[in-house]
């Protein structure tokens, strides 16, 4: 086992600034969905992931801007859309995260098959089985997730295989119902 033996005696003092986490970041801008209320995130790491969700989210009619290196403002007041461009998800693993802040603040969304990274596979089914517990209709057509909800309603779920984006997914939907 390999181990770090600290020798000194000396106090430590000081401050450290941690840099933004990515997957704390994409859950937390589509968090802002589920509100109209203009939301403030500090310390977002300016990375390509944040990029295109902001450039998703920008399409669907959110309004974000950065108001600082690390601080962004988020206003999404007029979702204008719920359709997602299949060439952005194309490249983003993690854009299936706003199917449930979209189905319980608007009602629907459609989703193309989410790409980005490929390390191991990653399976989406639990993402729809949690909505569905939830009361969402999916149907899946040509590349895309349709997700349908009148009303979403608070369930007990038990996941048949550990999923966090699909539990955090689950939380965001129930939110709102």
């Amino acid at each position: 086992m390999q181990q770090f033996v600290i020798e000194g005696g000396y106090p430590l003092s000081g401050e450290v600034t941690p840099s933004g986490s990515k997957n704390a970041a994409l859950k937390m801008l589509a968090a802002c969905l589920l509100t109209d209320a203009p939301v403030t995130l500090d310390n977002m790491p300016d990375i390509l992931d944040v990029r295109t969700l902001i450039q998703i989210m920008t399409e669907l009619g959110v309004a974000i801007e950065w108001t600082a290196p690390d601080q962004l403002r988020v206003h999404a007041c007029e979702i204008t859309s719920t359709q997602v461009d299949p060439q952005l998800a194309g490249k983003l693993r993690s854009s299936i995260v706003l199917a449930g802040p979209l189905l319980a603040r608007c009602g629907r969304v459609d989703l193309p098959v989410p790409g980005g990274d490929a390390i191991g596979e990653r399976r989406l089914d639990m993402h729809a089985f949690a909505l569905r517990q939830l009361g969402a209709q999916i149907t899946f057509d040509g590349g895309v997730f349709k997700m349908r909800a009148e009303r979403l309603n608070g369930a007990d779920i038990l996941l048949a295989e550990a999923s966090v984006t699909a539990t955090e997914n689950a939380i965001m939907a129930a939110v709102l119902a």
